[in-house]
C-alpha cells in the first residue's frame, strides 16, 4: 500500500502544468486559478482541471473571499515535500544571464513557503542562536529573550497546534534555517513593515529598514550584502 501511495503522489507531479503550479504555490500566497494558469502558460479549464486534481490528492486547497477564489498549498507538510523534491532540479547549474541572475537571488533570500530561507534565512537562524533568543538545550525553543525582542519587534508569538520553532534544510546553503510558527509571524511582519518585499517567483528583496530589526535579531545585513539601496 504505501508502495502505491507514493506512485499516486509521484503521478500527481509528473505533469510539468501541474509541478510548475505547485512551484509558484510555494511562495506561500493564494493564488487564483487563472494566475495559475498564466503562470503554467496553459489555459483557465486545463488549470481548472489539475487543481482539482492537486485539491483530491490534499496537496491545494481552494478557498473562497466574496465572489473570489483562491487556491494555495494544504498545510507546511506538503510545501516542505514539494520544497524537497524541487532540489533535485534546483541543483541544475542555470543558464543564461537572466537564470544566473535569479539563481543569485533567490540564494541570498526566498521564501520557504511561508518562511525565510537561503543565505539570510540561515543568517537569521545562527543569529537567533548567538543572541540568545533560541535555545537548543531541549530543541529549538524560544528563550524569555527572545520573547522579549520579538514583542518589541511587533512579531506575535502564538501558541498553537503548529510547531514554534524547527528546523528546515536549506537547500542552497546545505544547513538549516528555521521553519515553523515563528519565522512565518516573522515574516509577514517583515514584509508589512516594509523591512523585506517579495521580489518574482520566491525572491525577496531587503530593504534599507531591515538594518535595525535583523540586528536586534542577530544579523548583520551589511556582512551579508544583498540589501536594497531603495
Amino acid at each position: 500500500m504505501e508502495t502505491i501511495a507514493l506512485a499516486e503522489v509521484a503521478a500527481v507531479l509528473a505533469d510539468p502544468s501541474r509541478a510548475t503550479m505547485c512551484l509558484v504555490l510555494l511562495d506561500g500566497r493564494a493564488w487564483t486559478v487563472g494566475e495559475l494558469a498564466k503562470a503554467a502558460g496553459i489555459a483557465l479549464s486545463t488549470a481548472s482541471e489539475h487543481v482539482t486534481r492537486l485539491a483530491g490528492a490534499g496537496f491545494v486547497v481552494r478557498v473562497k473571499q466574496g465572489r473570489a477564489s483562491y487556491v494555495r498549498i494544504a498545510d507546511p507538510r506538503v510545501a516542505e515535500l514539494i520544497e524537497h523534491l524541487a532540489q533535485h532540479a534546483e541543483h541544475r547549474p542555470p543558464t543564461g544571464l537572466k537564470s544566473s541572475l535569479r539563481a543569485r537571488r533567490l540564494g541570498f533570500a526566498r521564501t520557504c513557503y511561508d518562511h525565510l530561507a537561503g543565505e539570510l534565512g540561515v543568517a537569521l537562524r545562527d543569529g537567533m542562536l548567538a543572541a540568545g533568543l533560541v535555545g537548543t538545550a531541549d530543541g529549538l525553543t524560544l528563550t524569555p529573550r527572545g520573547r522579549a525582542v520579538l514583542a518589541d519587534l511587533g512579531v506575535p508569538v502564538a501558541p498553537g497546534r503548529r510547531p514554534l520553532l524547527r528546523d528546515c534544510l536549506d537547500w542552497t546553503e546545505r544547513r538549516d534555517h528555521l521553519a515553523g510558527a515563528l519565522p512565518a509571524a516573522l515574516l509577514d511582519r517583515a514584509v508589512d513593515a516594509g523591512w523585506v518585499a517579495r521580489d518574482g517567483h520566491r525572491a525577496v528583496k531587503v530593504l534599507p529598514a531591515a538594518h535595525a530589526p535583523f540586528a536586534a535579531l542577530g544579523v548583520d545585513l551589511d556582512a551579508l550584502g544583498g540589501v536594497a539601496a531603495h
